[in-house]
């Protein structure tokens, strides 16, 4: 099937001199011709042996002569064989494989390789179609008959069995040859399948997404709407006061706009923007109203806008606002409207020694000490104490400070208020202990500050009264039981433990 050629056959030598063929070399030379060629074999092979048979008695000269004309022959034979298309290994020039242009011309065999088609091997030669994979491990070879690839699988080495070929294949890379197997084509389908089922996955949970939340892009228009609606708190403010001042509002209304301004007034700049309104002019003529309701929430949105805001705490009270505040707790009010109006009492004095001094001028201690008196208000109790004790501790920590130019005259301002004194006269240090006998510890807490201050002023007062030290003593002994628990709790430093502290003092002082 092949043509073979054997170098030895001709007994070349190296001086050039042929040597005579012997018959046996010229069998072996015939019998490697192609068998498509059998006729010209046979028809030379009678005439070959018996010339070589002549060639041993005939002198030197002449076997030279006859070997020139053997291979004259042979040549010849040869020269027709290379004719036959069939059996012709044609070299191919570099310049016939260019075109005109100098480019090499493009094939139709360079196929994409996701369309090649794989190759399954079997132990028998097969032909190979153009771009065709082969499995790695695969005998391939090139049939010069009819010019084709051709492949099949390794054969058994040494006699080995298949299995160790089958193992071999395994570690190669296996080949499925079965005729169930998947194509490349089919392979292809399956995998664009599984794209549509899993596009349509991916539309159904979209859609689920869809149903429970809002497009991005509706989430985004619905904000630009709303930024286009936002208002500022200083028009929101305008809005509020126009229909507080409004006669067509109805109480509900302005109620419910003092309730809206309260929340705005909190901050020191909507303060000030509410008092350049006329916001406060509006809220302090509220204080007059003779619905409770208005009345209450008035106050309220006093004491928010006179809370640490200096400019607001000065136009109110020359605005008369301290006036009126007095005259709701003086006078017979709703418990919720007196909380509101004591709350924007205490906005106002707080850190305003002028407040203070016309505080103490208009009666004010006088007007606090009556809510003692009146049956219901033991609410206020704990907030007046309190309202004290900031109002005392306020001018001792501003005098125990370093002194500068400011604090110079501020000190001289809180001179001019002589709220101990007053507090002294008005019988206070009798009052206060008193307080003592309350069951809540948070109002505990603040008498026992109040009297802790008031000591240096009413010590002598204190010694005498039997029923403060009874007060003191019961009082010591419960909260030594508390703080102990505390303390067995893991709580060392505790609430209690800090009340027990100050009681311990005040009995100490009093000694």
């Amino acid at each position: 099937m092949f043509t073979c050629f054997e170098h030895s056959a001709l007994g070349c030598s190296t001086s050039g001199v042929a040597a005579v063929p012997s018959a046996d070399s010229l069998t072996r030379l015939c019998s490697c011709s192609p068998r498509d060629n059998k006729a010209p074999v046979a028809f030379l092979l009678p005439g070959l042996v018996a010339m070589s048979r002549w060639a041993a008695l005939l002198s030197p000269a002449a076997s030279v002569s006859l070997l020139v004309l053997l291979l004259s022959v042979l040549f010849s034979w040869s020269s027709l064989s290379d004719r036959v298309p069939e059996f012709a290994l044609t070299k191919i020039e570099e310049s016939d494989i260019k075109d005109d242009s100098g480019n090499e011309p493009v094939t139709e065999d360079d196929a994409d390789p996701e369309d090649l088609e794989v190759f399954y091997p079997t132990d028998q030669w097969q032909t190979l179609r153009p771009g065709q994979a082969v499995p790695a491990g695969s005998h391939v070879r090139l049939n010069l008959q009819t010019g084709e690839r051709e492949a099949k699988l390794p054969d058994s080495e040494n006699g080995e069995s298949d299995a160790r070929g089958e193992r071999r294949r395994k570690r190669l890379g296996k080949v499925d040859v079965d005729a169930n197997s998947f194509t490349s084509e089919e392979l292809k389908k399956a995998l664009a399948k599984m794209k549509e089922s899993e596009k349509a996955e991916r539309k159904a949970r979209e859609e689920e997404v869809r149903k429970k939340f809002r497009p991005i892009k509706q989430l985004k228009e619905e904000f630009e709407k709303l930024n286009m609606k936002m208002e500022t708190d200083y028009e929101i403010m305008v809005k509020l006061i126009s229909k507080l001042n409004s006669s067509a509002s109805t109480l509900d209304e302005k109620v419910a706009a003092l309730y809206d301004l309260e929340y705005y007034v909190h901050q020191v700049d909507n303060a000030k923007d509410f008092l350049s309104m006329g916001g406060l002019r509006l809220v302090i003529e509220g204080l007059n109203s003779s619905e409770a309701a208005l009345k209450e929430h008035a106050a309220f949105v006093l004491g928010a806008a006179l809370s640490s805001n200096p400019k607001v705490q000065i136009e109110a009270i020359e605005g008369g606002a301290l006036q009126k505040l007095l005259v709701i707790l003086a006078t017979e009010q709703p418990l919720a409207v007196r909380k509101k109006a004591l709350f924007a009492l205490s906005s106002m004095l707080r850190h305003f020694p002028y407040a203070q001094q016309q505080f103490l001028k208009l009666g004010g201690l006088q007007v606090l000490r009556s809510l003692f008196r009146q049956k219901g208000m033991e609410t206020l109790h704990v907030r007046v104490v309190t309202l004290l004790y900031d109002l005392i501790m306020e001018k001792m920590l501003l005098e125990d400070s370093q002194h500068g130019e400011q604090m110079e005259e501020k000190i001289q301002q809180y001179q001019q208020v002589r709220l101990v004194p007053a507090v002294l006269e008005q019988g206070w240090c009798t009052l206060v202990p008193n307080l003592l006998a309350m069951p809540e510890h948070d109002t505990r807490e603040k008498v026992l500050k109040l009297v802790g201050v008031l000591m240096a002023f009413c010590r002598e007062h204190y010694r005498g009264d039997p029923a403060l030290g009874t007060a003191l003593s019961l009082l010591r002994s419960e909260y030594e039981e508390l703080a102990a628990q505390e303390q067995r709790e893991g709580d060392k430093d505790g609430y209690f433990r800090e009340l027990l502290g100050s009681i311990n003092t005040i009995i100490q002082e009093l000694r």
